[in-house]
């Protein structure tokens, strides 16, 4: 029974639990996952905490981990999901390419308990182009991979059921600067126009949610046709996929199947929130899951910043779901160090878009009380980074001294304190 079946009969215990740490109550989270506004993934076989995802709740951010075929090391990604954990990732993706891609990824999903994602089509294309070419996966190789990944207890996946001929023929009409960048996307794309069929995912999609329904798990309808450079955002073959996407995000509510929808990609600041609109609208307020947005191409090295720019405005317009984006962006496999960075970022844009909609504020305000009381273990408690934050502090100041050493015996909290008795 999947979890929709289940709130037919009232609220799950899995419900109530998620409910516990968000802003609405378990029957009105109850009401929103009925109607696909909200979506928990969990496939029973992993069994993770509870981690809903969508409308009236707290901002998620999702952290993308993984192998590459040059640089595979199971430690280092069991290291990084430790750090995801540590920093407040909601959940994890697994984009494995290198080494044996099926033990990393039951590794990977054996060692946490909040929900793992995949791109099935990745390990499955993969394959067939380091045998010969991705254009000769068949139907049977795309549903084999995705249930042997459901098989491990992925929670949910990425499906690029919108790249289809029709939204193709667009991209083929189109100006586009980057054409596809999405790696799925573009195994599609060449699948498509080599095989002249139809994508499988789409032309199968009933199977597809068989295999969903079987494992109560989450569909992710990946955006195969995201902009890749701001010079690319909101056109036709953006629009086309995602007007696809909403038509299939209906099917699995008839299913009782739960869906998200991904979305942009590189979106320059005054599209961040037409965008947004334009997905509510047009997926019926499925979820909305985003890379970034990037907000410029301009910055390597510091797309991190760049997508915590785009993910802050994405998230006060109504975007649900962050994927993290590290300073690694564009220029290789990030590494530790990256994930920390990318992570951060993506917590301090989930969490300023969250108080601006009246969420955890509480938070902001114990830790200028704390600053006010220069009492600075207390705001160390409150902060997203506790270790840099304290490490700081000890570095700058001399150890006595109750101030910091910006401001010293000029401190503005200690000269009201004196002086106007606050």
């Amino acid at each position: 029974m999947t979890l929709l079946e289940e709130c037919d009969s009232g609220t799950p215990p899995f419900i109530k639990e998620a409910a516990e740490k968000e802003p609405v109550s378990p029957e009105k989270l109850t009401r929103l996952v009925k109607n696909g506004h909200v979506v928990i993934p969990r496939n029973k076989i992993h069994d993770p905490i509870p981690k809903p995802i969508g409308r009236n709740l707290k901002v998620k951010i999702n952290v993308n981990i993984g192998t590459s075929e040059n640089q595979v090391d199971l430690q280092k990604e069991l290291e990084k999901v430790k750090i995801a954990e540590r920093y407040g990732a909601d959940t994890v993706m697994d984009l494995s390419t290198g080494g044996d891609v099926d033990r990393i990824r039951r590794k990977i999903i054996r060692s946490t308990d909040i929900p793992v994602g995949t791109v099935p089509i990745y390990q499955c294309g993969l394959k067939k182009a380091r045998e010969g070419a991705v254009v000769e996966m068949t139907s049977d190789d795309i549903f084999n991979s995705i249930r042997k990944h459901a098989d491990d207890g992925v929670d949910f996946v990425t499906v690029h059921c919108g790249v289809t001929k029709k939204s193709v023929d667009s991209l083929k009409e189109s100006q586009r600067l980057t054409d596809v960048v999405s790696r799925g996307g573009s195994f599609l794309t060449a699948w498509i126009l080599h095989n002249q069929e139809e994508n499988p995912l789409y032309s199968e999609f009933d199977y597809l949610l068989e295999i969903a329904k079987e494992y109560d798990l989450t569909l992710s309808l990946g955006d195969g046709f995201r902009p890749g450079s701001i010079n690319d955002a909101t056109d036709r073959p953006q629009i086309q996929e995602l007007i696809t996407l909403g038509e299939l995000v209906k099917k699995c509510r008839e299913e009782k199947v739960q869906a998200m929808v991904e979305g942009p990609g590189h979106v320059p600041i005054d599209q961040i929130s037409t965008n947004v609109k334009i997905q509510k609208e047009l997926c019926h307020g499925a979820p909305f899951y985003v890379l970034g947005p990037l907000v410029t191409d301009f910055a390597p090295g510091y797309d991190h910043i760049v997508g915590a720019i785009g993910g802050a405005i994405a998230a006060y317009e109504g975007a649900d779901f962050l994927c993290y984006v590290t300073p690694a962006e564009h220029l290789g496999l990030p590494d530790t160090d990256d994930v920390k960075e990318g992570i951060i970022a993506s917590r301090i844009a989930a969490h300023a878009a969250d108080i601006a909609r009246g969420v955890d504020q509480d938070i902001d305000r114990n830790i200028s009380q704390a600053r006010k009381e220069l009492d600075w273990e207390r705001m160390f408690d409150n902060v997203v980074d506790f270790d840099k934050a304290k490490k700081s502090r000890e570095e700058k100041n001399v150890s006595e001294d109750e101030t910091c050493s910006m401001c010293g015996d000029v401190c503005a909290f200690k000269i009201l304190e004196e002086y106007l008795n606050l």
